[in-house]
């Protein structure tokens, strides 16, 4: 095996190690609902506020948030493994028996625990991925929900409640 591939799955295992969350980006291609499984999502700034999405260039769904210009990314809680799945791989239709409802012109998740809306701010290059900046139009979020986790290659979920937040003091 080439030492190239080598250093490919090593720094994939090394950054499995960093716990993520699970998201949907979905966009409208024409009038056809367009999704993918994501973890590659963060929250970029409050002033604008705007986030993040990374899409493999290779992906239907990279050219379908350009020619849109407008994702939601949909945040899924404990027990979407089954709905993470249904948008992680290739078929014709992963919306069919899916419950959503348009927002702001894209497909939101009705069993996501949060979603955001975006206007697509900037596409920049990011090696074989796109990297998508969204400028935040729509949000909304469920309280008490406990989000569900990638890590190490799977699905994991938080053992107990989220403590209460700690200030933390930067001077």
């Amino acid at each position: 095996m080439p030492a190239s591939l080598d250093l490919t799955a090593a720094f994939r295992a090394t950054m499995g190690r960093l716990a993520t969350g699970v998201s949907v980006i979905t966009t409208r291609n024409e009038n056809n609902p367009i999704g993918m499984t994501a973890s590659a999502v963060a929250s970029l700034s409050m002033d604008p506020l705007q986030l993040i999405v990374c899409i493999g260039n290779h992906l239907y769904t990279c050219e379908a948030i350009t020619n849109s210009g407008r994702f939601a990314v949909n945040i899924l809680g404990e027990g979407s493994e089954e709905l993470a799945m249904n948008f992680a791989v290739s078929k014709p239709d992963k919306f069919a028996g899916v419950d959503f409802h348009v927002e702001h012109g894209v497909p939101v998740l009705r069993d996501a625990i949060a979603y955001v809306v975006c206007d697509v701010a900037a596409a920049l290059p990011g090696g074989d991925h796109t990297i998508f900046v969204g400028d935040a139009r729509h949000f909304e979020h469920r309280e008490q929900a406990r989000p569900l986790l990638y890590f190490a290659g799977g699905f994991r979920s938080m053992r107990r409640a989220p403590s209460a937040a700690v200030p933390v003091r930067t001077s």
